[in-house]
């Protein structure tokens, strides 16, 4: 064995970001963000590199059908201020999710990306929609599924096989 191995750095070509769909209806808003970031970021794939963009556009739906635990409805508050006196807002998790229930999502997943160019680059990859519909169907998004070892590992063979009948 090599004392000194070569740690893997992902080039440009080899990442080939794929369209996800999740659908919000009835999660966890917490695990639902969680699972969103880790798709954002790429983490769950053998070429993870920390330094790039490799992770996949995801597709959120139904935000507004995002479920909380206890009574976090009324006790959650986001609270910002504009610098004036006196410009503090504050509105709870019901409003929120009454007024723009995209941003709850958005916010949430925000908080567990990097807090640089690279995380807002993740962030742009990020698509949310109140509702059922979303505009992105020429993208093809599959179903989200958390990956297994047992399924990475078979589509790296299957993706492997179509490389060497391309190449006879």
């Amino acid at each position: 064995m090599n004392p000194n191995p070569r740690t893997y750095s992902a080039t440009a070509d080899e990442l080939n970001p794929r369209w996800y769909v999740i659908d919000a209806k009835d999660l966890v808003l917490g695990r639902l963000a969680s699972d969103v970031a880790q798709v954002l970021r790429g983490k769950w794939k053998p070429t993870f590199t920390p330094h790039m963009l490799c992770g996949d556009y995801v597709v959120v739906i139904n935000a507004a059908k995002v479920d909380v635990t206890r009574n976090r409805r009324e006790l959650k508050v986001y609270f910002r201020h504009s610098q004036y006196p006196g410009g503090g807002k504050s509105e709870t998790l019901r409003q929120a999710l009454e007024r723009h229930p995209e941003r709850v999502i958005e916010r949430a997943v925000r908080g567990m990306l990097p807090r640089n160019r690279l995380g807002d680059d993740m962030m742009g990859r990020l698509k949310v929609y109140p509702g059922e519909r979303h505009p992105h169907a020429a993208q093809q998004p599959t179903p989200w599924v958390r990956p297994t070892a047992e399924s990475v590992l078979a589509e790296q063979a299957e993706q492997e096989q179509k490389a060497s009948s391309a190449q006879a």
